[in-house]
């Protein structure tokens, strides 16, 4: 007689529809937080050994936000919501060439307001090319690996999915972000690259699977609310 087990089925893959204002919420604050680590990461930042930029403290949140999404929504919803940030972001970084353009006073406050725009705003573009291409990259292949593991296994494992997914998606992110921006940001030599690309991946990382117990409890509240999920 047989002894072996029979797991229990997986409940099939549940998502919601666009209806409620959950989407629209996330989806602006994911906006804001991909446009102001833009601005952030034009700083380089050195905590003792560690080499990152600015924005480091805000990105994570974009990930999370986009775990929420694909998990709750689907991959076609998810997808919507990269390329809208991704083109609000297109879209500050032309007001911020535009600003710089624009013609200002002639004195010296007026100059060294002038001045501080361009240092500040003048290297985003390519920091914003940089994070745009490692954003779009990332965030769509964390979003279609976490839905394609829902479809195998459900509404089980939440926490497989949200880690599993964030692993790939960050390493993709970061990596070709650190390519494109390393030099704008002040990244000189092989040995400070490698350090920025690993303390940037593996502080995103491990900040995500630090938030999977508040990003869970947050899918769950967000399920629960929507109308349409699973109907």
């Amino acid at each position: 007689m047989s002894t072996a087990k029979t797991l229990p089925a997986a409940s099939p893959a549940k998502f919601a529809s666009i209806g409620s204002p959950y989407f629209g919420i996330m989806l602006a604050v994911m906006a804001v937080v991909l446009i102001l680590s833009n601005i952030g990461a034009s700083k380089g930042v050195a905590i003792g050994p560690i080499i990152t930029d600015g924005g480091f403290f805000l990105f994570p949140l974009a990930y999370i936000l986009g775990d929420v999404i694909s998990e709750v929504y689907g991959f076609k919803v998810a997808r919507k919501a990269i390329v809208t940030s991704f083109a609000l972001s297109v879209f500050a970084s032309i007001c911020y060439w535009v600003i710089i353009a624009l013609p200002g006073f002639g004195d010296e406050y007026g100059a060294s307001k002038q001045a501080a725009l361009e240092g500040a705003l003048g290297p985003v573009p390519q920091i914003v090319l940089a994070s745009l291409l490692a954003f779009f990259a990332g965030q769509t292949i964390n979003s279609w690996i976490l839905v394609k593991m829902k479809a195998r296994t459900g509404e089980r494992t939440l926490w497989a999915r949200i880690m599993g997914s964030s692993v790939a998606g960050e390493f993709v992110d970061t990596l070709i972000f650190c390519s494109i921006a390393a030099s704008v940001i002040g990244i000189t030599d092989v040995a400070m690259f490698v350090n920025y690309v690993l303390v940037g991946f593996l502080y995103k990382t491990l900040v995500e699977f630090a938030f999977v117990p508040l990003t869970s409890l947050v899918i769950g509240w967000v399920k629960k609310r929507e109308p349409s999920y699973g109907a």
